[in-house]
């Protein structure tokens, strides 16, 4: 979407955190697989590549996708800005929805295990309206995408189990 139908709207930022007890070249595989990101999405959100070019992930590789929104299909194109195996990449929306789409993936290895953190900045269009919706729904919405995504995540390399930070973090003072 063109940059001017923001109209002044402001960027807004989703952060989640998530330790999960495995090894960072496990951890990082599961995120490399682009065919693993239906099985963290939501059901509701009907999501599924359509392509992928080149046929793995790295700097610069463009992934097409189709999405339900309410139910209204939708094609998002992401292209994978930066990729730092095993550390971070980033994916940003080239056609979509939003004005800005910019994902931050981390991944750092701690007491035994991951800690994956997601960080997007995204801005709606439609100035003082995209803000509104903001309000009223789309905030809500991309939380319970995460969360989702945090339970998923949990249930297929955590033994079912959501950890917010790893539990020696918890014993330290």
């Amino acid at each position: 979407m063109h940059a001017l139908l923001a109209l002044g709207a402001p960027t807004f930022e989703l952060q989640r955190t998530q330790w999960v007890p495995r090894d960072i070249n496990e951890v990082f595989a599961f995120f490399e697989d682009p065919q693993n990101l239906p099985k963290i999405t939501p059901p509701s959100l009907g999501f599924k590549i359509l392509s992928m070019t080149p046929d793995h992930i790295d700097t610069g590789t463009l992934i097409t996708y189709r999405l339900k929104w309410n139910g209204i299909p939708y094609r998002w194109i992401t292209l994978i800005k930066e990729w730092a195996k095993n550390e971070r990449f980033v994916d940003t929306q080239i056609s979509g929805p939003y004005i800005l789409w910019h994902h931050t993936h981390t991944f750092e290895a701690i007491d035994d295990g991951v800690l994956l953190k997601d960080v997007v900045r995204y801005r709606l269009p439609f100035g003082p309206i995209g803000v509104l919706m903001h309000r009223m729904f789309v905030k809500k919405q991309l939380e319970a995408i995460f969360d989702y995504r945090i339970q998923k995540i949990g249930q297929l390399l955590s033994d079912g189990n959501s950890y917010s930070t790893s539990p020696g973090q918890l014993d330290s003072p």
